[in-house]
């Protein structure tokens, strides 16, 4: 059994999915990560040399965070902390982010060009509200946001998206043909691929909607060890 969870980078998730993971007890603990952006997570370390657009998309990130009172990347330390207390090993799954984003930039047209930075540069004013108000919007109607983006930015969708789908539905597949319990960490927007690439895998899901409601008391776990691996085709 897979279970995948969609989590939105941006909020204080943290306690629901470490509840997720306990309950479940699963033997491998996935995270939308590659070994780089890892390290500088739980390092607290700055990726050094990266591409501009990653930097300015990573800041515009931190600064819808501090509105919702949480930090980037606050999803994941969680995994790995619920993924020691169970004994889980945590496994990175997704591309190298610093090729997806120069493979993203030397692929897009110049109209998505100037379409992203318009966006990222409307995004440093977006307030606390306009956000709820966009996440609501997307819960509610997830097929519409994700064609309006194929339409708008078709390869923002295909690099940044599809085909890092395709790569994680292909780690996961291969984790779980060893492991009869695996617990993904992705994205919320990844969700809807993941499940089509994973058929006809047995595939639950917890999606962001769920997570963002008031979680209930649950009892803590005995915290040992894990194992960390990095995990390609």
């Amino acid at each position: 059994m897979i279970t995948i969870i969609g989590v939105g980078h941006v909020f204080q998730l943290s306690d629901n999915i470490k509840d997720i993971i306990r309950s479940r007890r699963p033997e491998v603990v996935c995270l939308e990560l590659d070994p780089g952006r890892f390290h500088a997570l739980t390092e607290k370390v700055s990726r050094g040399s990266v591409p501009l657009q990653y930097r300015v998309l990573a800041y515009i990130q931190k600064r819808m965070a501090d509105k919702f009172g949480s930090e980037v990347g606050d999803e994941m330390l969680a995994a790995v902390g619920a993924a020691r207390e169970v004994g889980a090993q945590v496994a990175l799954i997704d591309m190298d982010s610093t090729r997806v984003f120069a493979q993203l930039w030397a692929r897009m047209s110049f109209k998505e060009r100037l379409h992203l930075i318009g966006g990222a540069f409307a995004g440093l004013f977006m307030t606390k509200e306009r956000v709820e108000k966009e996440v609501e919007n997307y819960e509610e109607h997830q097929d519409v946001y994700i064609e309006a983006l194929g339409d708008g930015f078709p390869t923002i969708k295909e690099v940044l998206i599809d085909d890092r789908n395709k790569f994680m539905a292909a780690n996961l597949t291969s984790i779980s043909s060893s492991h009869s319990s695996v617990v993904a960490v992705v994205g919320d927007g990844h969700v809807p691929g993941l499940l089509e690439a994973l058929k006809p895998l047995e595939v639950e899901t917890v999606r962001l909607k769920e997570l963002r409601r008031p979680r209930e008391p649950s009892a803590g776990g005995t915290e040992v060890s894990s194992s960390f691996w990095y995990h390609s085709q």
